[in-house]
């Protein structure tokens, strides 16, 4: 039962990491005007451009990782399954 609810938090295919990374956006654009409420001028300025440049790095290492872990799961499918020259030598 704890597994099916885990699985449920599991990134698994890249519109599932856009929706994601447009929450995390929508969080940093709502944070970063209250950071310019905040702290008028300059200051605020930039902790609106730390909230955005936040949430450009995580986007890149969700799709990052996303991209890993279907290349890591490709390799172990094709480990599993036999090759051609396998099967052809299995044949003769």
């Amino acid at each position: 039962m704890l597994a099916k609810l885990a699985r449920l938090f599991v990134i698994k295919t890249r519109p599932e990491a856009f929706m994601i990374i447009y929450a995390l956006a929508t969080g940093a654009v709502q944070r970063g005007q209250a950071y310019l409420g905040q702290y008028p001028g300059f200051g605020g300025k930039l902790l609106f451009l730390a909230c955005m440049g936040s949430v450009f790095m995580a986007g890149a290492k969700i799709l990052d990782c996303l991209k890993y872990e279907q290349a890591k799961k490709a390799a172990q499918q094709g480990m599993d399954a036999p090759s051609p020259a396998t099967l052809q030598r299995a044949k003769t």
